[in-house]
């Protein structure tokens, strides 16, 4: 068995969730044979490449800061580092490591930038994997999600922290799991089997009760505690916390995380193709749940590339309104605000505005007074930032009770990941220890011919004579929403067998349309589902335009899908809310 923590779910995240994993390793309270984590989301290669060219390092700074404080500790008690911190520089971020203590034998990974070979590329060679669409601009850096083999290569050169560059989510899972029993591209269940184990723990907390559904049910979810996947040599894994952290580690928490931003039930990466119709979750003990029976095929010969493309500037504003006839304020607020910007709202690329109401009838304290008016642009640099001139001069001309929640902005560049696809032969890691630099190829990949077993049918048949009752569907269901480049994706599983014979007969096109709401209207909707996990899904095509970093809309990365379409209110049967 190894002991893998997470100790971070994106770059931000808790500073001190390092420190609270290595300290309860010497307490006794978890045991730990590596630190990972997380820091390269879609979002953040952009946010490094600016940083980059601000002259801070292309890697992420806060897991330079967590290593300050743990590595020697971590050296001390022989637990291992890795992490994809690195980002666009993994060689400078562990030359950063490799200075914090002597002992550190500090391996980086890298060749997942590809950059210049994307820029050389035709438009009509780097198309959008969704949409066929040619690139539009130049990209300011591309990076291939690259697998776990440089990391095993640089663990069995000796190295004992491994930074490296984009690789899959789980790739830092299942690098040290492979590592340390010995498997080969070949043991498909067991690198799948430690793909779904990477998978749940990559996001840290959401796989222990934060962003989880029923979070009233839990103990401490104030602060809980990051997970740990104790992985045994044939892929299985228990998913578990430090004792006497906050959260819980349940068969709900973990069936919520292995629903996030997936789009059904064949997950592919460079390693394997993890079928997670296939994994079936049993409570063990309090906060440990074993994940088992996970089928692998072959990987894909194509990887998944991230461009990052310049699109833009954004700009915005919000407004309070305050008192009687807000619709009537937020109209003359809008009119005053286009008459001050040269060629008014047609002068900008997009816009979005909002109405978010706050206020009611007769209200007690100001508080109950104010509604929000938001106005979200983009265009170029010069146009967004006619937004802010043009409501600093509305400001004493305005609406009665002018007041806005912050001050005016220049606006700021906004950018597009651009999916692409390259052929995985063609991409192999570059793996750097010492004086040494090698390259590791990529797995041989093939044509599944394995078979799956079916999925389970619920045992329950569902009445269609059942009285029903109008509630909110969250009633009987948990969710999980979250964002794929433009793409949303949303699972929800439900509690027991009944109201899963109930979700999946109810779960078809036109009942998913109708949930989602008009945000939806026009997007194409991949159905999917996971039986063994009580489970359906849906990948909402396009609901987020081109992605969080080039989205006006509210909500540009779908956390909030999930809940919205739990507060529906729905016709279930009566007997389903006994």
């Amino acid at each position: 068995m190894i002991a893998i923590a997470n100790v971070s779910g994106f770059y931000g995240d808790r500073l001190a969730a390092a420190r609270e994993i290595v300290d309860a390793h010497r307490e006794g309270r978890v045991h730990v044979d590596v630190l990972t984590g997380d820091w390269l989301a879609e979002l953040t290669m952009g946010l490094l490449a600016k940083q980059r060219e601000r002259g801070a390092g292309g890697w992420a700074s806060t897991f330079v800061r967590q290593m300050r404080d743990v590595l020697t500790d971590c050296l001390d008690a022989g637990i291992l580092v890795i992490a994809n911190a690195g980002g666009l520089d993994p060689a400078g971020c562990a030359a950063e490591i490799a200075a914090i203590d002597e002992r550190a034998r500090v391996a980086w990974v890298g060749g997942d930038d590809v950059t210049d070979r994307v820029r050389a590329l035709p438009p009509d060679q780097a198309t959008h994997l969704e949409t066929g669409e040619p690139i539009p601009d130049t990209p300011l850096v591309a990076n291939a999600y690259l697998g776990s083999r440089g990391i095993v290569a640089a663990l069995e050169a000796g190295a004992n922290v491994v930074v490296t560059g984009r690789v899959t989510d789980a790739g830092v899972v299942v690098g040290p799991a492979a590592w340390r029993h010995g498997w080969g591209p070949d043991d498909l269940d067991a690198l799948a089997g430690a793909v779904a184990a990477g998978h749940v723990i990559e996001c840290g907390a959401q796989a222990t009760g934060g962003n989880f559904s029923f979070v009233g049910e839990l103990d401490g979810s104030e602060h809980v505690g990051f997970p740990v996947a104790e992985i045994d040599a044939d892929g299985s894994a228990v998913i578990t916390k430090a004792a006497g952290t906050g959260g819980a580690v349940t068969v709900e928490t973990v069936t919520a995380q292995l629903l996030y931003e997936v789009d059904g039930p064949r997950y592919p990466t460079p390693d394997v193709v993890a079928r997670l119709d296939t994994i079936t979750l049993t409570p063990e003990a309090p906060d440990r749940v074993r994940m088992a029976g996970t089928r692998g095929e072959p990987p894909p010969d194509t990887v998944k590339v991230g461009a990052i493309v310049p699109a833009g500037w954004h700009n915005e504003m919000t407004f309070v309104l305050t008192g009687l006839d807000v619709e009537q304020k937020a109209e003359h607020a809008l009119a005053a605000l286009w008459a001050g910007v040269p060629g008014g709202r047609k002068a900008f690329d997009r816009v979005e505005t909002r109405l978010l109401r706050a206020d009611r009838p007769d209200p007690a304290r100001m508080i109950e007074a104010v509604a929000l008016l938001t106005v979200a642009v983009a265009g170029s640099k010069e146009t967004v930032g006619r937004l802010s001139r043009a409501a600093v001069e509305t400001a004493l001309a305005g609406y009665p009770g002018f007041f806005a929640t912050a001050p005016p902005a220049p606006g700021s560049a906004a950018s597009v990941f651009w999916p692409i696809l390259l052929p995985a032969a063609d991409l192999p890691q570059l793996v750097g220890l010492g004086d040494r630099t090698w390259t590791v190829p990529p797995p041989a990949v093939g044509v599944s011919e394995r078979g799956v077993r079916a999925p389970r049918s619920s045992e329950i048949p569902v009445r269609s004579d059942s009285p029903t009752a109008t509630v909110p569907l969250g009633r009987l269901v948990g969710a999980r929403s979250g964002d794929k480049g433009g793409n949303a994706t949303l699972g929800l599983w439900a509690r027991d067998d009944d109201a899963h014979a109930w979700l999946r007969a109810w779960w078809d096109e036109a009942h998913v349309a109708w949930l989602l709401g008009e945000d939806a209207a026009g997007c194409p909707l991949r159905l999917w589902e996971l039986p063994e996990l009580r489970a359906v899904g849906v990948t909402v095509v396009g609901f987020l335009g081109r992605g969080v970093a080039d989205n006006l809309a509210l909500d540009p990365q779908a956390k909030g899908l999930g809940e919205f379409v739990r507060a529906r209110h729905i016709d279930v049967p009566e007997e389903l809310l006994r």
